[in-house]
Order: structure tokens, then C-alpha cells, then sequence
């Protein structure tokens, strides 16, 4: 690889060309060549055909992925006028889960690490066994075609079977992490009325052993729907009387069964795979539904041509089974690649625990969220001197925009060598808008592309297509793992509300961006957090970069304070221990913000406090902070990971003047 460092001026790492030649994507190029006929010298143009020929592009990915069916499509895309209403591989017939289990044989297929040192591996021939035999359970439960099955799962192995068994039968996936509240489960697995629940005895996190089961006989008292609860034991409490009526041991769950050959169900490309949840910060969680034939080959899109993700591989992401980041990690097994699970504290033994088990794993491409890459920075912590990484290929980001300052960091002090890729979308389309790419150059603080097939533009308020301005990330035309509906929205209502009703037709998907000269993306933060201090707007993630520069700041949020006819800007800070917000720190932090951006950035108060409110998958929850210092109520508090840290926020004299 070449490797340039001089920011500002030349990108921080530019792919050579024989990685170039030997990557997934030139062999896809090379087959649209001998297909269609058709070349492409740069990006922009396979991008370009990409979104204006949906139906030959989504065909060759189909192709290229090797997409397991019984029956293949009658054409490719009904509707495509219709946003939402088009209608993708109509008449294809195939299961998500068999497209996952394709390899038989005794190659590793999972890798599960825990936080107290657990290692344990499965290949994908026991894969295939362990899930016969669970669906052969889930069938003599009486799970059929549509069903849910529910998961309050760490992120350990048996999640993985129950998913692939619950798919296999054709019935629908919806997970939650352990940490979630009793209520947060509630407003989650209470609007679907599951019909199994695969849970565990507890979980491991930051050096405790927690006990699920007092929730656990909650829920399961709560949700009537819940016939049979299947548990897993994970921290070997000695499980005897459990209290909760219809308990099974999934061990015995799964020997009663035995092995039996997996049959799987075969089903329209649209049937429902997930359900997934909106935060839940400001009303009761959305219940999005995804398709299974939209989200595979998304995800095979993702991995394969913006990742590079091949067999050989070893792929890791660090999350948990209540963010998305976990499913497309999973679907990571149709491209027969080995996944790294890891389930526990990020930082616990040590800041550098996960890059132990990526040197010890041989992961070669290793996915974090900007959040971890900016306190490992502040932790001191340098892999590059330390750790043995030359397996390690590609480090992804997401979960907030990645700060300048965290991506010369990766290059600094985690490896040179390496292609760095932000990539931005979430839980509503499962996948990515934006995203990495593997013969792209690295720009410090932009994300490399836009998506193949995601026809992305900014809006501005008028409606107009713009570049090197920042505006409203759109996408102006359907793509394949766009939600099927929402659970419980009869007449689309809040799928439409929720995408559709900036822009008619057009889906909005919340972020404030900018196209850049390189065709490259910045995310500025969420465009319903925008500030607007005297009409103009500004990006949280602006302020946010800056302020990460600061050694003696660990953490920030900054909202927008309704103030004199105006609104004013409000950065809260944490600040390291043994570090006060003096007059000079405060200069400091001004000088810095005003130097990078515009004095109109520069915040009009700034107050530590000792926490920042997080949601349980770790984002900062700029809109709940805004209520709070309004005094108005804040909803369903158990969607996120520290509730009580919102009562730093409350009724603070420096606001009142």
C-alpha cells in the first residue's frame, strides 16, 4: 500500500495497484465488461450507471453474489417510479438463512469471545447441525411461515443459530441486548407478540457478572404471547428452578430434536427477515421490518464490492445484538468469510483489549464505532507499537461521524497501512448510504462514496441538488433494502411520516452531509439536531471535531438553546480527571472551535458535567438534552444506556442568564 500523510494536501492512504486488480470489485467490473459491454474508468460513472440502470446493475449483483434460490425472478424491479411501492425481484423464491449456511464444510465459520476470557469456535458444518436441529424445535413448537421469535441475547453464537433457525422456518428475527430495561423491552418485544424468546441466564460487562433472570420472569409474565422461553446459559450460574413457566434449556432444546437435515423455506424476496427498532428517545420505538431478500443482497453489495470481504477473510465488528451493525456483521457468513463475535466491555481489561483479540484472531477487517476510535486516541493507546497487526487490512467506523483527529489517529498510532472506512446509513435501511471503497484514496475526515445502487444527493431546503454545500441527505430512488413496512402501520402512515415527508416521494434520512471535491461525503450530525443560531445553520459534528482535539475533554454534547426571539449555541463537556473548566480551558476550547469553523459556531455557554446521555448502541442523544434543558419530559428513558445522567442536565442556573 502507499501511504501519504501530508493532510489537507494528499490523501492519507492511496490503494496500490495490484490490491486494486485484486479486488472484488475490478472482477465485478470485469464481468459487467463481458456481460454488457459495458467500462468504467472512474467511480463516478459505475455510480452513475449504478442508479440509472437499477435493473442490469441489482441483476449483476445478484449474479456476482451467487444468490441461492429455487426460483429466480420474473424481472428485476416493478414500480420504479414508486417511492415507496416498487416492487424488487418479483417472483424469486429463496431463504435468507440458506444463503448464509452455503459452505458445509469444516472451515471456521465463527469465532466467539467473551469478556472473561471465553474462546469458542464453530465451523460451518456444526453451524448447519446446531441450526437443523433448532429449527427442527422452533417447527415442533409450532413456529411457521411469519411468526416472530424474539432474542434477549448477548453477542455470543447461539444468537447466531437462533436467527438462522428462525429464518430457516420461514418466521421473523427481533433481538435485543441483554442491558436493555424491562421497559425498553416492553416497548420493543411487546408490539410484535413473539412466540418464543431465546434468552440468557446473564452476561459478562466491564469485570460484573449480571443476572438476566429476574427480568426475564418479567417479561415473560408481561408478553402473554410468549409460549415457550428457550435459555442459554452463558455465565454457568448453576441453573435449577428458574421459576418462568415453559422454560427450556437450549442444550436440551436442541438434543431433543437431533440432527436432522435442514429444510428451508422458500419465500418471496420481500417476506419479512428482521424487525428492528428506532431509539425510542422521543415516543415508543418504531418497529421497522426488513425484507430478507433486500437486506442479503445489500449486504452482499456492502461486503463484497465496498469491503472487499472474501473467504478468506476474518471479519470482525464490535456491537451488540440491538444494533444493526450485528446483522450485517452475521450476513457476513454468505460470503463464507469467518466472523469474530465478542460480547463484554469494549475497554475492559484494558483500552487496547479489542486489538489483543484482533492480532490473536488474525482479523483482517476490524469494525469499531467513531466513538471507540476517539477514547482509544484519549487513552494514549498506540496498536501500532504495541500489537501485532499485519492481517489487518480495513477498519471500518460508523455510529457518528468520524472526527479529522480519529482519522489521522488510525494512520498515527493504529496502523499506516491500512484503508480507513467511514461508513454512514443505520438501522431504517439496514445497511449503508454512504460508505468505503476499496480503490478509492483515504481524505481526512470524508467518507469515500457514495454507495453503489443508493442514488444519494444533498438537498438543500428548496429541494435543490447540491455539492460542496451542506443540505439534506436524500435518495431520490428506490433501493433494494428499504424497510417493507412498519409493524403495526396499517395505512403506512408512520413509514411515510417517518422518510417521506420532507421531500414527497423522495426518501430523507436525516443526516446533514456535503458532497466534497473528491466526491467524497461529510456528515455534519443529525439534520434534526442542526443548530441555527441567527438562521444559520450548523452541524453538531462541527463543533464535535474540534472539541475532540482537546486533551483535557473526553466527551461533549451540544445542543441548541431557545434564547431571546434567537437560539443559542450550549456545549456540555466531561472533562478528564484531575481537569476543571477554567477561564483558560474555556478560552482554549473557543479559540479552537472559532479557528476551525466560524464564530458562529463558537457556543454561547460552556458547562461541564460528569456524563453524557448515551442510547443503549452508544449515540449521544442531542434531542433529549435539548427537552431537558426546555423542561419538557423526555420518553421512554429505558432506550437509553444511562438515563440518569439526563438529571445533569436539569434546571442549571448558567442557563437561566
Amino acid at each position: 500500500m502507499v501511504t501519504v500523510k501530508e493532510s489537507g494536501k494528499n490523501p492519507l492512504w492511496v490503494p496500490d495497484g495490484l490490491s486494486i486488480l485484486q479486488s472484488n470489485l475490478h472482477a465485478f467490473q470485469e464481468k459487467i465488461k463481458t456481460d454488457l459491454g459495458l467500462e468504467f474508468d472512474q467511480y463516478q460513472k459505475l455510480h452513475k450507471w449504478s442508479v440509472s440502470h437499477p435493473e442490469q446493475f441489482w441483476a449483476q449483483v445478484w449474479e456476482f453474489g451467487d444468490v441461492r434460490c429455487s426460483i429466480k425472478w420474473d424481472r428485476v424491479l416493478e414500480n420504479p417510479d414508486q417511492f415507496p411501492g416498487a416492487k424488487w425481484f418479483p417472483g424469486a423464491r429463496l431463504n435468507f438463512a440458506e444463503n448464509l449456511l452455503r459452505d458445509r464444510s469444516d472451515r471456521i465459520a465463527i469465532v466467539s469471545r467473551l469478556e472473561n476470557g471465553t474462546r469458542r469456535t464453530l465451523s460451518y458444518s456444526e453451524l448447519y447441525e446446531k441450526v437443523a436441529a433448532c429449527a427442527q424445535g422452533l417447527r415442533e413448537l409450532g413456529v411457521i411461515s411469519g411468526d416472530r421469535v424474539a432474542g434477549f441475547m448477548p453477542n455470543v453464537p447461539e444468537t447466531i443459530v437462533a436467527m438462522l433457525a428462525t429464518s430457516a422456518v420461514g418466521a421473523v428475527w427481533s433481538s435485543c441486548s441483554p442491558d436493555f430495561g424491562i421497559n425498553g423491552v416492553m416497548d420493543r418485544f411487546g408490539q410484535i407478540t413473539p412466540k418464543v424468546l431465546f434468552a440468557c441466564d446473564g452476561y459478562f460487562y466491564n469485570g460484573k457478572t449480571l443476572n438476566s433472570l429476574p427480568k426475564l420472569k418479567e417479561i415473560c409474565s408481561r408478553i402473554k404471547s410468549i409460549e415457550r422461553l428457550v435459555l442459554i446459559p452463558v455465565t454457568d450460574q448453576k441453573i435449577q428452578e428458574t421459576g418462568i413457566p415453559n422454560t427450556i434449556l437450549f442444550n436440551d432444546f436442541s438434543e431433543n430434536h437431533g440432527a436432522h437435515e435442514l429444510r428451508f423455506e422458500q419465500l418471496p424476496f420481500d417476506h419479512p427477515l428482521y424487525i428492528m427498532y428506532s431509539s425510542g428517545t422521543t415516543g415508543v420505538p418504531k418497529c421497522i421490518v426488513h425484507g430478507a431478500g433486500g437486506s442479503l443482497i445489500q449486504h452482499l453489495k456492502e461486503h463484497q464490492l465496498h469491503t472487499n470481504l472474501k473467504p478468506e477473510d476474518v471479519l470482525f465488528f464490535f456491537t451488540t445484538c440491538g444494533w444493526m451493525m450485528w446483522n450485517w456483521l452475521v450476513t457476513g457468513l454468505a460470503s463464507k468469510a469467518t466472523i469474530v463475535l465478542y460480547d463484554g466491555s469494549p475497554f475492559y481489561p484494558q483500552p487496547e483489549s479489542l486489538f489483543d483479540i484482533a492480532a490473536r484472531e488474525k482479523i483482517s477487517i476490524f469494525g469499531v464505532s467513531a466513538k471507540y476510535i476517539a477514547a482509544l486516541k484519549k487513552s494514549g493507546v498506540r496498536p501500532i507499537q504495541t500489537h501485532e497487526l499485519n492481517n489487518l487490512k480495513t477498519i471500518l467506523s460508523t455510529g457518528s461521524p468520524l472526527s479529522d483527529d480519529s482519522f489521522r489517529y488510525v494512520y498515527d498510532d493504529i496502523k499506516s497501512d491500512v484503508a480507513l472506512a467511514s461508513i454512514s446509513g443505520g438501522t431504517d435501511i439496514l445497511s449503508a448510504f454512504v460508505l468505503g471503497h476499496p480503490h478509492l484514496p483515504v481524505w481526512e475526515g470524508e467518507i469515500q462514496c457514495k454507495a453503489l445502487g443508493m442514488a444519494v444527493e444533498i438537498w438543500d431546503e428548496n429541494g435543490s441538488s447540491v455539492i460542496g454545500q451542506k443540505g439534506e441527505l436524500v435518495c431520490i430512488k428506490p433501493f433494494p433494502s428499504a424497510p417493507i413496512y412498519f409493524w403495526n402501520d396499517p395505512k403506512n402512515q408512520k413509514y411515510l411520516n417517518a422518510y417521506f415527508n420532507t421531500f414527497p416521494g423522495i426518501w430523507a434520512q436525516g443526516d446533514y452531509a456535503e458532497i466534497t471535491e473528491h466526491g467524497g461525503l461529510v456528515i455534519y450530525g443529525r439534520s434534526d439536531a442542526v443548530l441555527n443560531p441567527g438562521g444559520v445553520r450548523i452541524g453538531t459534528a462541527e463543533i464535535y471535531r474540534q472539541v475532540e482535539k482537546l486533551d483535557e475533554v473526553i466527551d461533549s454534547i451540544c445542543v441548541g438553546q431557545d434564547w431571546q426571539g434567537d437560539v443559542r449555541v450550549i456545549l456540555f463537556v466531561v472533562l478528564r480527571v484531575g481537569c476543571k473548566l477554567s477561564k483558560e480551558l474555556k478560552t482554549n476550547i473557543i479559540d479552537t472551535i472559532r479557528k476551525e469553523t466560524t464564530p458562529r459556531h463558537v457556543p454561547a455557554k460552556i458547562i461541564a458535567v460528569t456524563d453524557i446521555p448515551r442510547t443503549i448502541s452508544g449515540k449521544i442523544v442531542e434531542l433529549a438534552v435539548r427537552k431537558v434543558i426546555h423542561n419538557q419530559s423526555v420518553k421512554n428513558t429505558d432506550a437509553l444506556a444511562n438515563p440518569e445522567a439526563l438529571k445533569l442536565f436539569q434546571d442549571l442556573n448558567e442557563l437561566k442568564s
